[in-house]
């Protein structure tokens, strides 16, 4: 690969040993230039997009893209118009320095690093919105959430024009919104949803599980707990509203969690589900735990075939 030398940026390998190249942008010509040059050395380039904060999810994410593709992109920015809560986005945990580090050792070739004043230029005001997909479900309890995912998310697939990209199956209706705008609006790029990684007890990974306190750590298993239940349920034949049932019994048996969601909805047309369901389904739950003044919200999925 030619190394092209504009803002890359020299980090220790987190095992102290190997430095490798990564070249670091933070501007729209820079990170176009880098992907030209990536595909000038042969080869289709994958995309992961994050918000940063790295964990062993990300990673992931990065091995996968890098398991069929010569060459992986990262994107790190916080998108603030996903954010409904501002003290949500202002305490939104930012670990550049280790994130980068990650990011090398797992094999990126090029992360993107923009400014907010980059991607929302004064005088923007085109947004991006699956009308449907991004208003049910969780998109009732976070209005404007999925607008803003997908508005950010176009903006990043037309600045970088990868040939994939990839995101965590977790963040499931996100995972269909995204899926369903890139189809409506014919892009050239190939969505792939990755499976969830989670911790030894179950909690699936995310940026946002730092904010928790020990005790709300521990409690917010619940979540999985949920979900295994209702999985067992389901292949012991039971209904939506039997899974529904024993999801909320399981999350509000935990004092420290607030259950602010429960959805049940054909995998991926998301469209509802009564009774004994005919075909896949997917389980999506999201509840809060921490101060009712600026509390971390936490979201999990299961998928149930047939």
């Amino acid at each position: 690969m030619t190394v092209v030398n504009f803002g890359s940026e020299d980090y220790p390998s987190a095992n102290g040993t190997m430095r490798a190249i990564m070249l670091i942008c933070r501007s729209i010509p820079q990170i176009r230039d880098a992907v030209a040059t990536l595909r000038a050395s042969g080869g289709s380039v994958g995309l992961v997009t994050t918000m940063g904060a790295l964990h062993a999810g990300h990673m992931s994410l990065v091995s996968h893209a890098r398991a069929d593709h010569d060459h992986v992109v990262a994107t790190i920015f916080v998108n603030p118009t996903q954010f409904g809560n501002p003290d949500d986005l202002l305490t939104y945990p930012k670990t550049e320095d280790s994130d980068l580090a990650m990011l090398r050792d797992a094999g990126a070739s090029a992360v993107y690093l923009p400014d907010a004043s980059e991607i929302y230029p004064d005088g923007a005001e085109t947004i991006v919105e699956t009308t449907r997909l991004a208003n049910m479900l969780h998109g009732l309890v976070r209005p404007g959430h999925f607008r803003g995912v997908a508005t950010v998310v176009c903006k990043l697939f037309n600045i970088i024009g990868a040939d994939a990209a990839y995101f965590g199956e977790k963040d499931y209706q996100q995972l269909q919104v995204i899926r369903r705008m890139v189809a409506d609006l014919f892009m050239p790029i190939t969505i792939h949803g990755v499976p969830t990684v989670r911790e030894p007890d179950g909690l699936a990974m995310s940026s946002r599980n730092v904010r928790l306190t020990p005790q709300d750590r521990a409690a917010a298993v619940c979540l999985n707990k949920a979900l295994t239940r209702a999985q067992e349920a389901a292949r012991n034949g039971a209904t939506v509203e039997a899974m529904r049932d024993l999801i909320a019994e399981t999350i509000n048996a935990e004092p420290r969690a607030r259950l602010r969601a429960i959805d049940i909805a054909e995998a991926l047309t998301l469209a509802p589900v009564t009774g004994h369901p005919a075909g896949d389904i997917g389980i999506m739950i999201s509840a809060e735990f921490g101060p009712d003044e600026n509390p971390v919200l936490l979201i999990d999925q299961r998928e149930i075939r047939k």
